[in-house]
Protein backbone atom coordinates (compact mmCIF):
# COMPACT_ATOMS: atom_id res chain seq x y z
CA UNK A 1 0.00 0.00 0.00
CA UNK A 2 2.58 2.24 0.89
CA UNK A 3 4.79 1.22 -2.60
CA UNK A 4 1.79 2.30 -4.36
CA UNK A 5 0.81 5.74 -2.53
CA UNK A 6 5.25 6.34 -3.16
CA UNK A 7 4.79 5.61 -6.85
CA UNK A 8 0.74 6.61 -7.75
CA UNK A 9 0.67 10.26 -7.12
CA UNK A 10 2.22 11.13 -10.21
CA UNK A 11 0.11 9.50 -12.23
CA UNK A 12 -2.71 11.27 -10.36
CA UNK A 13 -1.08 14.65 -10.10
CA UNK A 14 -0.66 14.13 -13.83
CA UNK A 15 -4.20 13.45 -14.63
CA UNK A 16 -5.41 16.25 -12.64
CA UNK A 17 -3.51 18.41 -14.43
CA UNK A 18 -4.18 16.77 -18.27
CA UNK A 19 -8.02 17.31 -16.94
CA UNK A 20 -8.09 21.23 -15.66
CA UNK A 21 -6.58 21.91 -19.12
CA UNK A 22 -8.62 19.79 -21.60
CA UNK A 23 -11.59 21.36 -19.31
CA UNK A 24 -10.45 25.12 -20.15
CA UNK A 25 -9.53 24.61 -23.69
CA UNK A 26 -12.75 23.42 -24.27
CA UNK A 27 -14.18 26.38 -22.52
CA UNK A 28 -11.78 28.20 -24.22
CA UNK A 29 -12.71 27.29 -28.07
CA UNK A 30 -16.27 26.83 -27.36
CA UNK A 31 -18.27 29.26 -28.81
CA UNK A 32 -15.55 30.54 -31.08
CA UNK A 33 -15.55 31.46 -34.38
CA UNK A 34 -12.68 28.75 -35.15
CA UNK A 35 -14.49 26.47 -32.32
CA UNK A 36 -15.67 24.09 -36.25
CA UNK A 37 -12.26 24.55 -37.77
CA UNK A 38 -10.68 22.78 -34.63
CA UNK A 39 -13.70 20.12 -33.84
CA UNK A 40 -13.40 19.32 -37.95
CA UNK A 41 -9.19 18.73 -36.96
CA UNK A 42 -9.93 16.90 -34.23
CA UNK A 43 -12.19 14.18 -35.70
CA UNK A 44 -10.27 14.08 -38.43
CA UNK A 45 -6.77 13.35 -36.55
CA UNK A 46 -8.57 10.90 -34.51
CA UNK A 47 -10.19 8.70 -36.95
CA UNK A 48 -6.76 8.86 -38.79
CA UNK A 49 -4.99 8.24 -35.25
CA UNK A 50 -7.62 5.44 -34.72
CA UNK A 51 -7.29 3.82 -38.56
CA UNK A 52 -3.99 3.63 -38.71
CA UNK A 53 -3.27 2.27 -35.22
CA UNK A 54 -6.02 -1.18 -36.25
CA UNK A 55 -3.55 -1.30 -39.25
CA UNK A 56 -0.53 -0.69 -38.15
CA UNK A 57 0.08 1.68 -40.95
CA UNK A 58 3.74 3.20 -40.16
CA UNK A 59 3.61 5.62 -42.63
CA UNK A 60 0.13 7.15 -41.55
CA UNK A 61 1.42 6.78 -37.77
CA UNK A 62 4.87 8.95 -38.83
CA UNK A 63 3.18 11.41 -40.75
CA UNK A 64 0.35 12.16 -37.96
CA UNK A 65 3.20 12.43 -35.41
CA UNK A 66 4.94 14.98 -37.85
CA UNK A 67 1.72 16.67 -38.16
CA UNK A 68 1.16 17.50 -34.57
CA UNK A 69 3.59 20.72 -34.91
CA UNK A 70 1.67 21.75 -37.84
CA UNK A 71 -1.76 21.55 -35.76
CA UNK A 72 -0.19 23.13 -32.65
CA UNK A 73 0.61 26.10 -34.78
CA UNK A 74 -2.51 26.59 -37.00
CA UNK A 75 -4.47 26.53 -33.61
CA UNK A 76 -2.66 29.99 -32.61
CA UNK A 77 -3.28 30.72 -36.13
CA UNK A 78 -6.88 30.62 -35.92
CA UNK A 79 -7.18 31.54 -32.27
CA UNK A 80 -5.22 34.89 -32.91
CA UNK A 81 -7.87 37.15 -31.71
CA UNK A 82 -9.04 34.99 -29.31
CA UNK A 83 -5.73 34.36 -27.63
CA UNK A 84 -5.26 38.63 -28.15
CA UNK A 85 -8.58 39.82 -25.80
CA UNK A 86 -7.54 36.87 -23.22
CA UNK A 87 -3.89 38.12 -22.69
CA UNK A 88 -5.69 41.42 -22.98
CA UNK A 89 -8.32 40.52 -19.94
CA UNK A 90 -5.43 39.47 -17.62
CA UNK A 91 -3.38 42.35 -18.08
CA UNK A 92 -7.03 44.20 -17.43
CA UNK A 93 -7.30 41.77 -13.58
CA UNK A 94 -7.61 44.04 -10.25
CA UNK A 95 -4.42 42.27 -9.47
CA UNK A 96 -2.70 44.44 -12.04
CA UNK A 97 -4.24 47.61 -11.39
CA UNK A 98 -3.58 50.58 -9.13
CA UNK A 99 -5.76 52.08 -6.64
CA UNK A 100 -5.62 55.04 -8.72
CA UNK A 101 -6.66 53.85 -11.83
CA UNK A 102 -9.65 52.32 -10.12
CA UNK A 103 -10.69 54.95 -8.54
CA UNK A 104 -10.67 56.75 -11.92
CA UNK A 105 -12.91 54.16 -13.23
CA UNK A 106 -15.25 54.72 -9.74
CA UNK A 107 -15.07 58.28 -11.36
CA UNK A 108 -16.35 57.46 -14.86
CA UNK A 109 -19.15 55.79 -13.26
CA UNK A 110 -20.20 58.94 -11.08
CA UNK A 111 -20.03 61.10 -13.45
CA UNK A 112 -22.09 58.70 -15.91
CA UNK A 113 -25.05 58.24 -13.32
CA UNK A 114 -25.22 61.89 -12.34
CA UNK A 115 -25.32 63.13 -15.33
CA UNK A 116 -28.03 60.27 -16.48
CA UNK A 117 -29.99 60.56 -13.18
CA UNK A 118 -30.26 64.85 -14.16
CA UNK A 119 -32.48 64.01 -17.49
CA UNK A 120 -34.05 61.03 -16.51
CA UNK A 121 -32.46 58.76 -19.13
CA UNK A 122 -32.73 54.97 -17.55
CA UNK A 123 -29.06 52.95 -17.61
CA UNK A 124 -27.78 49.67 -15.89
CA UNK A 125 -24.19 49.25 -15.03
CA UNK A 126 -22.77 45.89 -14.51
CA UNK A 127 -18.75 45.99 -13.01
CA UNK A 128 -17.08 43.06 -13.27
CA UNK A 129 -15.36 41.23 -10.99
CA UNK A 130 -13.84 37.84 -10.47
CA UNK A 131 -16.97 35.52 -12.13
CA UNK A 132 -17.38 36.35 -15.79
CA UNK A 133 -21.01 38.06 -16.56
CA UNK A 134 -21.17 36.89 -19.79
CA UNK A 135 -21.81 33.31 -18.50
CA UNK A 136 -24.86 35.05 -16.26
CA UNK A 137 -26.50 37.30 -19.31
CA UNK A 138 -28.70 36.04 -22.02
CA UNK A 139 -27.46 38.22 -24.22
CA UNK A 140 -24.77 40.94 -25.51
CA UNK A 141 -23.09 43.14 -28.55
CA UNK A 142 -19.57 43.38 -27.89
CA UNK A 143 -18.38 47.02 -27.71
CA UNK A 144 -14.76 46.92 -26.63
CA UNK A 145 -14.03 50.42 -26.32
CA UNK A 146 -12.55 52.53 -22.95
CA UNK A 147 -15.19 53.40 -20.75
CA UNK A 148 -16.27 57.32 -20.17
CA UNK A 149 -19.20 59.11 -19.52
CA UNK A 150 -19.63 60.56 -22.99
CA UNK A 151 -19.91 56.84 -23.94
CA UNK A 152 -21.98 55.64 -21.63
CA UNK A 153 -24.50 58.63 -22.34
CA UNK A 154 -24.71 57.43 -25.70
CA UNK A 155 -24.98 53.71 -25.29
CA UNK A 156 -28.18 54.89 -22.86
CA UNK A 157 -29.44 57.68 -25.11
CA UNK A 158 -33.30 56.29 -25.97
CA UNK A 159 -34.18 55.25 -29.26
CA UNK A 160 -30.54 54.52 -29.88
CA UNK A 161 -30.20 50.92 -31.08
CA UNK A 162 -28.10 49.13 -27.83
CA UNK A 163 -30.03 51.36 -25.41
CA UNK A 164 -32.25 48.81 -23.90
CA UNK A 165 -30.52 46.15 -21.51
CA UNK A 166 -27.66 46.41 -19.39
CA UNK A 167 -23.91 47.62 -20.22
CA UNK A 168 -20.65 45.36 -18.90
CA UNK A 169 -17.84 46.97 -17.58
CA UNK A 170 -14.26 45.20 -17.20
CA UNK A 171 -11.76 47.26 -15.65
CA UNK A 172 -11.77 50.37 -17.56
CA UNK A 173 -13.35 49.10 -20.89
CA UNK A 174 -16.93 48.74 -21.77
CA UNK A 175 -17.24 44.86 -23.14
CA UNK A 176 -20.83 44.48 -24.03
CA UNK A 177 -24.23 46.22 -24.23
CA UNK A 178 -27.59 45.71 -24.28
CA UNK A 179 -27.31 42.93 -22.26
CA UNK A 180 -30.38 40.84 -20.83
CA UNK A 181 -29.38 40.21 -17.01
CA UNK A 182 -31.37 37.41 -14.82
CA UNK A 183 -34.26 38.85 -13.20
CA UNK A 184 -34.65 38.15 -9.19
CA UNK A 185 -37.35 35.61 -8.31
CA UNK A 186 -37.68 37.33 -4.59
CA UNK A 187 -41.58 38.14 -3.78
CA UNK A 188 -40.54 40.31 -0.79
CA UNK A 189 -39.30 42.89 -3.17
CA UNK A 190 -41.13 46.36 -3.16
CA UNK A 191 -44.04 45.99 -5.81
CA UNK A 192 -42.74 49.69 -7.52
CA UNK A 193 -39.50 48.09 -8.69
CA UNK A 194 -39.31 48.02 -12.44
CA UNK A 195 -38.01 45.40 -14.63
CA UNK A 196 -34.54 47.01 -14.37
CA UNK A 197 -33.80 47.01 -10.56
CA UNK A 198 -34.99 43.32 -10.54
CA UNK A 199 -33.01 42.93 -13.30
CA UNK A 200 -29.79 44.16 -11.19
CA UNK A 201 -30.32 42.45 -7.79
CA UNK A 202 -30.67 39.32 -10.35
CA UNK A 203 -27.18 39.03 -11.20
CA UNK A 204 -25.98 40.85 -8.01
CA UNK A 205 -27.75 37.29 -6.78
CA UNK A 206 -25.71 35.24 -9.39
CA UNK A 207 -22.50 37.11 -9.61
CA UNK A 208 -19.99 39.16 -7.41
CA UNK A 209 -20.81 41.93 -9.69
CA UNK A 210 -21.89 45.46 -8.61
CA UNK A 211 -24.59 46.55 -10.40
CA UNK A 212 -25.85 50.19 -10.73
CA UNK A 213 -29.51 51.24 -12.09
CA UNK A 214 -30.81 54.40 -12.65
CA UNK A 215 -34.32 54.78 -12.43
CA UNK A 216 -35.90 56.30 -15.70
CA UNK A 217 -39.26 57.49 -13.92
CA UNK A 218 -37.27 59.38 -11.30
CA UNK A 219 -34.26 59.89 -12.00
CA UNK A 220 -33.03 58.24 -8.48
CA UNK A 221 -29.67 56.33 -8.61
CA UNK A 222 -29.73 52.35 -6.94
CA UNK A 223 -26.84 49.93 -6.33
CA UNK A 224 -27.21 46.27 -5.81
CA UNK A 225 -24.33 43.64 -4.89
CA UNK A 226 -24.47 40.22 -3.70
CA UNK A 227 -28.12 40.47 -3.45
CA UNK A 228 -28.61 43.75 -1.45
CA UNK A 229 -30.27 46.24 -3.45
CA UNK A 230 -30.37 50.25 -2.04
CA UNK A 231 -32.23 52.43 -3.78
CA UNK A 232 -32.47 56.42 -4.02
CA UNK A 233 -28.58 56.76 -2.55
CA UNK A 234 -26.31 60.41 -3.10
CA UNK A 235 -23.52 60.14 -5.52
CA UNK A 236 -21.33 60.26 -2.16
CA UNK A 237 -22.88 57.57 -1.32
CA UNK A 238 -22.06 55.44 -4.04
CA UNK A 239 -18.52 56.69 -4.63
CA UNK A 240 -17.83 55.55 -1.35
CA UNK A 241 -19.53 52.28 -1.53
CA UNK A 242 -18.00 51.53 -5.02
CA UNK A 243 -14.19 52.83 -3.26
CA UNK A 244 -14.91 49.92 -0.34
CA UNK A 245 -15.76 47.10 -2.77
CA UNK A 246 -13.33 47.70 -5.95
CA UNK A 247 -10.72 49.92 -4.22
CA UNK A 248 -8.28 47.15 -2.81
CA UNK A 249 -6.29 48.14 0.08
CA UNK A 250 -3.02 48.41 0.34
CA UNK A 251 -0.83 45.68 1.48
CA UNK A 252 -0.71 46.19 5.25
CA UNK A 253 3.27 46.44 6.03
CA UNK A 254 2.87 46.18 10.03
CA UNK A 255 5.17 43.06 9.77
CA UNK A 256 7.93 45.05 8.10
CA UNK A 257 7.72 47.65 10.59
CA UNK A 258 7.79 44.88 13.40
CA UNK A 259 10.72 43.27 11.78
CA UNK A 260 12.66 46.22 11.51
CA UNK A 261 12.58 46.99 15.04
CA UNK A 262 13.15 43.60 16.26
CA UNK A 263 16.26 43.45 14.24
CA UNK A 264 17.01 47.10 15.41
CA UNK A 265 16.91 45.86 18.57
CA UNK A 266 18.55 43.10 18.41
CA UNK A 267 21.67 44.96 16.62
CA UNK A 268 21.74 47.29 19.60
CA UNK A 269 21.73 44.16 21.80
CA UNK A 270 24.65 42.63 19.97
CA UNK A 271 26.63 46.31 20.16
CA UNK A 272 26.33 46.32 23.86
CA UNK A 273 27.36 42.93 24.47
CA UNK A 274 30.39 43.71 22.46
CA UNK A 275 31.12 47.02 23.65
CA UNK A 276 31.12 45.02 27.67
CA UNK A 277 33.21 42.12 26.33
CA UNK A 278 35.88 44.72 25.05
CA UNK A 279 35.93 46.56 28.26
CA UNK A 280 38.31 44.44 30.37
CA UNK A 281 40.75 43.96 27.07
CA UNK A 282 41.40 48.00 27.28
CA UNK A 283 41.12 48.00 30.68
CA UNK A 284 43.82 45.18 31.15
CA UNK A 285 46.46 47.16 28.53
CA UNK A 286 45.93 50.26 29.79
CA UNK A 287 47.35 48.82 32.83
CA UNK A 288 50.03 47.52 31.21
CA UNK A 289 51.12 50.41 29.54
CA UNK A 290 51.22 52.39 32.22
Amino acid sequence: MWDFLQNGWRPAVEIFILTVCIYYAFRFVRGTRGAPVVTGFLVVLLALGLVSYLLQLKVLQYLLATFSAVFILSVLVLFQPELRRMLAELGNLQLFATAHEQRENIEVIIQTVERLSEVRIGALIALEQSIHLLEAVESGIRVDCEATPEMLETIFFPNNAIHDGGVIIKGDRIAYAACIFPLTQRQDLNKSLGTRHRAAIGLSEETDAVVVAVSEETGSISYSYKGHFVRGVTLEALRAFLTSVLVKPAPSRKWLTSLRSFLNRRFRSANVIVAEADAPTRTTTTSVVK
